[in-house]
């Protein structure tokens, strides 16, 4: 009897570790943070060719931010804080995914917690906005999270169950071969003194990388912790995420770069 062929040996996923500005910072801010990025990357003390590193800006100074990494010594990813679920039409104010990726923008922040407590906004206005962007070929980064903090066994429950339906939301919008990034970021730890502890987002996002809608795809999926995320974090929690989603802790340039380099060679 012929035993069944192994199965294949999926390649290891890049590593990632990002920056979103939100409304922090004026234009004028957001010129000066990239070129100081820049210039530490001239020369920077370790290869940083097994990582992928993204910077979000506001929608504004997005195509500047656009044209600056041009000049970049390593690539790095333009991404924008929100989308429109359409490409085209009469919607007033909102962000063509179409736009975006004719700009050169290559990644796309959607369902963050402030977008859902704020704007009102589902997990099906993600699903579909997750839609949109993977359709103009921009990865989505959908950000999901647990709105309570519990502790113990029961708080990993109660994220798990959380983000699943988060998750299935937007996967069942997306074709299967789509890469995609998913940002787990607990809304009790955005902004606070301290991010969750790692045994739990350790748990958590080795529970969301066991659900079937997740194990069973085809494309690239990648989790990041986000949430009052910082240097000396990721070597805690490389068991169960693929980088990090900064924010404030990133605002200065060199911890940023700090944390770069905690993330390709942990």
């Amino acid at each position: 009897m012929t035993s069944p062929a192994p199965a294949p040996i999926s390649p290891p996923r890049r590593r990632i570790v990002g920056v979103s500005t939100k409304m922090y910072f004026s234009a004028a801010r957001t010129k000066q943070y990239v070129d100081e990025l820049l210039q530490i990357l001239s020369s920077p003390s370790t290869p940083l060719n097994n990582i992928d590193i993204f910077i979000i800006p506001d929608h504004i100074t997005l195509t500047s931010v656009i044209t600056q990494l041009q000049r970049s010594p390593i690539p790095i990813l333009p991404g924008a804080q929100d989308a429109f679920y359409e490409d085209i039409g009469a919607y007033t104010g909102e962000i063509s995914p179409a736009v975006l990726s004719e700009v050169g923008c290559r990644i796309v922040e959607l369902g963050h917690a402030e977008r859902r407590r704020i704007f009102g906004e589902t997990d099906a206005d993600t699903a579909r906005k997750a839609a949109a962007a993977a359709r103009n070929g921009l990865i989505p980064l959908i950000c999901i999270g647990e709105r309570s903090k519990a502790d113990g066994d029961e708080g990993v429950r109660v994220a798990v169950d959380e983000c699943r339906t988060q998750v299935e939301a937007v996967l069942a919008a997306l074709p299967t071969t789509a890469e995609m990034v998913l940002a787990y970021e607990p809304v009790w730890a955005i902004g606070a003194a301290e991010p969750a502890g790692a045994e739990h987002v350790v748990a958590v996002t080795q529970a969301i990388r066991g659900l079937e809608c997740v194990r069973n795809r085809e494309g690239n999926t990648r989790i990041l912790y986000g949430g009052s995320a910082g240097p000396g974090l990721f070597a805690q929690l490389k068991d169960g995420v693929d980088g990090l989603f900064l924010g404030r802790f990133a605002h200065d340039p060199a911890q940023f770069y700090k944390t770069i380099v905690e993330v390709a060679t942990a």
